[in-house]
């Protein structure tokens, strides 16, 4: 019993210093209360029509591409040194949350991309619906995931994870999926392409583990600046990605109609995927972080994984191919970004009594802990 009301005092604590934290790192900027938008959402919609008015080109987009390269690197590095050892180890056992993740990312994605085929040819051209079922079979985000999921006070070490073995079973299983279901240029990935995965997400992250204990204390007094960070690099990421769209010519390649029926089509995928993961997870028992973490993690895209990808599987055609995903990354990150805000309001109202799910049992300890990443 003794036992038990230290481990209870123990979570609370850690409870009201996470609270702490999240007051602290909440953003600064404040917006007129007649404009009911996120400004994060804003910085993306401006970073998007900046890209369509000044695309990056030649030299320029080298830069902008390795400029990407660096900071999501950089991202994951941080969010290595964030995260502590024995917070990884109790993501890694969530095994039943990542298996949910997997099953909505290379199951639930890709039998709604199959049901869309009769979509084709009236509401969608084949080419798009081509796109359209790619994007159905790249893996999660990561990234944005975990920004999400600590933007609404869930299980980010359990985000971490998910969003990684995702990545790390999609560079198989992408490539298989597409040659099953797709056919004609997908032919697979690369060792290449395969390091630069590793050498970009797993060692900037593995090597944040390695420096945290030298590191956590500057990390921690320079909250502020580093959420500048997190926040900046996905917008480079963003402009970069749209700058090679422009440079591709995507644009001029699908009519005004075509393009408003896939971003229709791609409004309900997320639409679906966004509820199917979240009142899927309530069903399997999980508890509210491990919900939040189930319903970002498994209803997003990875444009960064997707673009390699796509100009592998692709080839020549990868420019219209990436468009349905290209538009879909910009829809999830702007209607997560809202879902996040609300849920992270919602925390402070508690959820009807009902049975508790894996991580709301008193003996769970650290799983029930968020740690604050900035977004």
């Amino acid at each position: 019993m003794e036992n038990e009301g230290t481990m209870g005092r123990h979570a609370l604590y850690r409870q009201s210093v996470v609270e702490h934290m999240n007051r602290r790192l909440s953003p600064r900027i404040r917006i007129p209360s007649w404009l009911p938008v996120d400004p994060y959402i804003l910085a993306l919609i401006g970073t998007v029509a900046l890209a369509a008015l000044l695309p990056a080109s030649g030299t320029a987009a080298d830069l902008a591409g390795g400029a990407s390269t660096g900071a999501v690197a950089l991202l994951f590095f941080l969010y290595g040194a964030r995260l502590s050892t024995r917070e990884m180890v109790d993501g890694l056992r969530h095994w039943r949350l990542h298996l949910t993740v997997l099953a909505c990312t290379f199951l639930l994605f890709p039998l709604l991309g199959l049901a869309a085929r009769g979509l084709v040819p009236f509401v969608l051209t084949p080419e798009l619906y081509s796109g359209l079922l790619f994007l159905c079979l790249v893996p999660s985000t990561v990234q944005s995931s975990i920004a999400f999921t600590s933007m609404a006070r869930g299980n980010v070490a359990a985000a971490i994870c998910a969003g990684s073995f995702s990545s790390l079973v999609g560079i198989v299983i992408t490539p298989l999926l597409a040659a099953l279901l797709i056919g004609g240029g997908a032919a697979g990935i690369s060792a290449d392409s395969l390091f630069r995965i590793v050498a970009q997400l797993l060692l900037p992250f593995l090597a944040g583990q390695l420096l945290r204990r030298w590191i956590v204390g500057f990390l921690t007094r320079h909250r502020a600046l580093l959420g500048l960070v997190d926040r900046g690099s996905v917008l480079l990421v963003v402009y970069t990605a749209f700058s090679q769209g422009m440079a591709a010519g995507i644009w001029h390649q699908v009519t005004p109609a075509r393009l408003a029926a896939l971003l229709g089509v791609e409004a309900a995928l997320l639409a679906a995927m966004l509820a199917l993961s979240w009142y899927g997870g309530k069903r399997l028992g999980f508890g509210r972080p491990d919900r939040i973490a189930i319903q970002f993690a498994g209803s997003k895209k990875s444009l960064a994984a997707g673009l390699p990808m796509a100009s592998v599987l692709f080839g020549a055609q990868a420019s219209l191919a990436v468009l349905p995903l290209m538009l879909f990354h910009q829809m999830q990150l702007m209607v997560c970004a809202v879902i996040a805000k609300r849920r992270a309001k919602d925390t402070r109202t508690p959820e009807r009594p009902g049975r508790p799910g894996p991580s709301e049992q008193p003996a769970a300890g650290p799983r029930a802990h968020t740690l604050t990443v900035n977004t």
